[in-house]
């Protein structure tokens, strides 16, 4: 059985405060083919579709497709907040390398 991601609660706060829940929107986490490491994250605000899994916490949404999940499972998706800016971040277990940009990963 997979384990689906875990949503840290400073992601949730930061979707709290840009309001994407009041804009019907919630953070859609896509794993897609390319990048520099064979695969890469899309991070977006999205509305939430039919098959999506959906992941709430403090009237927020996280929502994952059906296709990404494999890729995502055990991951952690967290917002962080550095010198270089502030963004949301996926540390996934499964990936074997990534690279600097950080948004990009093999298996």
């Amino acid at each position: 059985m997979q384990l689906p991601p875990k949503v840290t609660e400073r992601a949730f706060a930061r979707l709290a405060e840009i309001g994407a829940s009041d804009q019907g929107q919630a953070l859609r986490i896509a794993v897609e083919g390319g990048g520099c490491s064979g695969f890469q994250y899309e991070i977006a605000l999205d509305a939430p579709q039919a098959d999506d899994l959906i992941l709430e916490g403090q009237g927020e949404k996280v929502v994952v497709d059906e296709v990404s999940l494999p890729f995502l499972e055990n991951a952690v998706i967290d917002f962080t907040e550095e010198l270089i800016g502030a963004r949301f971040v996926i540390n996934n277990p499964n990936a074997t390398s990534s690279c600097g940009c950080g948004t990009s990963f093999s298996m």
